[in-house]
């Protein structure tokens, strides 16, 4: 490596060690929003009860998240992002699940 790009190298790293003391402020931010949780749900036409079924999470975790005391993270804000992108591939996966429940009921 030549001395030019390791020099810039150790100046970046060094850099960035300050910023997460607290001693720098960085020179830019990135904030990436989640979907709308409520609107998302609204468009599956899905009662709260029925959605957070649908997710595998409980309904307490789902109001949180509509009502922005909470924010969903990790598996669950990919798998919002692929609810609201790809509607069928969750449909798809959740359907044969859903008859066969119903029918073990009848």
């Amino acid at each position: 490596m030549k001395d030019e790009l390791f020099n810039e190298l150790v100046s970046s790293v060094r850099e960035g060690g300050a910023i997460l003391r607290g001693e720098v402020t960085p020179s830019r931010t990135f904030v990436v929003s989640g979907p709308n949780i409520k609107r998302l749900r609204a468009n599956y036409r899905l009662s709260q009860g029925q959605f957070a079924a649908l997710l595998g999470i409980s309904v307490g975790t789902l109001r949180n998240w509509e009502q922005g005391r909470r924010e969903p993270d990790g598996p669950a804000r990919v798998l919002l992002q692929v609810a609201a992108r790809h509607p069928e591939a969750v449909w798809d996966v959740v359907r044969p699940v859903a008859r066969r429940r119903m029918l073990s009921k009848v």
